[in-house]
């Protein structure tokens, strides 16, 4: 399967419709969905992959998937997750959204596209569009994950549970890629470790009730979290080898309803991520045996620990990646194609690709050309507005690139 990408890469993009992309990406950004809650854009991608006469399924709820048959040759998978996020966008752009979704909750929010998964999908409907419209240059199948619920770790885990490996071809590699504040034209691939691996924590610390100056009468479940947290902070500092990164954060802290009411209990949340298993549970270890301490000497009841969510390791295989590297390379450039360290952020891509033992990889690629100055705005930011057409080209140029290394024939 050592086959030129050149060639191949040339033909396909020759005849890309970019309009089309740039109706399709306007489209998705203007109208985001929370978390597995994304029917309106499964239903218009379904719609699309009709339009190009691709069959496709429903998986994992509002997920869909793609399969592009082309004779003979290898099965590969492209994944592109759907989901917004509850920020409220402040771009500025004629398309910018003025959705709301739902939280579980019911509590009503804004939604955004704000960590870029339009452009996601928006490039791989692009790329297949490109290769079905020129399936001389290239043989076997084409997988297309368009999966949900990405920012909460559960979109991955919803597809293969729902038989996404049962139901479309197995792939001997799965393929995806995340834009970024980089520069547009630009890709970024690990070898190896990847992105961190994450959990995220709810802690319930039980106090007990007392007026405000009877301090005496109660167990105070404020100054007892408090000291939890501000603890929990000497996990990375004081018992983790140096050489061994990982982050613990305390995103959230919710207690009480009056200022002269010491309150039954309080509420934080966590959130660890780590790039080695065996830190991540020494790390989740240690957070179970503070709280459970600092509770136990303060004379309150045990924390409740609840765990809202676990995103897996994201892995790229070193063999793989350097296969696809030199694809970019070869379609970006060498100068705009570079190895990168892992990130700490977090990514539940690798779930698809480890239910069924095959490698995978997953590289970043550019947004952004800000001003000299100036900086690009961060994923999660509501500033976060990817230029529109050179960042759609390079994310739609690195994928077919990515897919022709295993499916071209040039």
């Amino acid at each position: 399967m050592n086959r030129s990408t050149e060639t191949a890469s040339v033909s396909v993009l020759s005849g890309l419709d970019t309009g089309r992309a740039h109706r399709i990406y306007r489209h998705l950004h203007a109208h985001p969905e929370l978390s597995m809650r994304e029917h309106a854009t499964a239903d218009f991608v379904a719609a699309e992959l009709d339009d190009l006469g691709v069959e496709n399924f429903r998986c994992g709820g509002t997920g869909v998937v793609g399969v592009v048959r082309n004779g003979d040759g290898p099965v590969v998978a492209f994944r592109a997750d759907t989901d917004g996020l509850p920020i409220a966008e402040d771009t500025g752009l004629e398309y910018a959204s003025t959705a709301t979704g739902e939280l579980d909750d019911g509590t009503t929010v804004p939604v955004m596209h704000g960590c870029g998964h339009d452009t996601h999908v928006t490039s791989l409907l692009s790329a297949a569009r490109a290769l079905v419209s020129r399936t001389d240059v290239w043989s076997g199948t084409l997988v297309l994950v368009f999966q949900p619920g990405e920012e909460v770790a559960a979109g991955a885990r919803a597809m293969v549970d729902d038989g996404l490996w049962e139901r479309a071809p197995r792939p001997e590699v799965v393929l995806g890629q995340h834009v970024m504040p980089l520069p547009t034209g630009t890709v970024a691939l690990s070898h190896g470790v990847a992105m961190a691996m994450a959990d995220a924590l709810r802690v319930t610390v039980y106090g007990k009730q007392s007026h405000g100056s009877r301090p005496q009468s109660s167990i105070d479940p404020i100054v007892l979290g408090a000291h939890m947290i501000t603890r929990l902070q000497t996990i990375v500092s004081r018992e983790l080898d140096p050489r061994s990164p990982a982050v613990v954060t305390s995103g959230t802290f919710h207690a009480g309803l009056k200022e002269n009411i010491i309150p039954d209990r309080a509420e934080f949340t966590l959130n660890i991520r780590a790039f080695d298993p065996e830190v991540r549970e020494r790390v989740l270890s240690a957070v179970h045996r503070i709280v459970s301490g600092e509770a136990a000497v303060s004379g309150a009841p045990e924390p409740l620990v609840e765990r809202v969510y676990s995103f897996p390791r994201c892995h790229n295989d070193p063999d793989q990646a350097a296969r696809v590297e030199s694809a970019l390379r070869t379609e970006l450039g060498t100068e705009n194609v570079s190895v990168a360290e892992p990130v700490m952020g977090s990514e539940d891509f690798g779930h698809l690709a480890d239910a069924i033992g095959v490698p995978s990889v997953f590289w970043m690629f550019g947004g952004f050309d800000p001003a000299p100055g100036e900086e690009a705005p961060v994923n999660h930011s509501p500033y976060f507005a990817p230029d529109m057409e050179s960042t759609l080209a390079t994310g739609t140029r690195a994928a077919v690139a990515g897919v022709l290394a295993y499916l071209g024939t040039a």
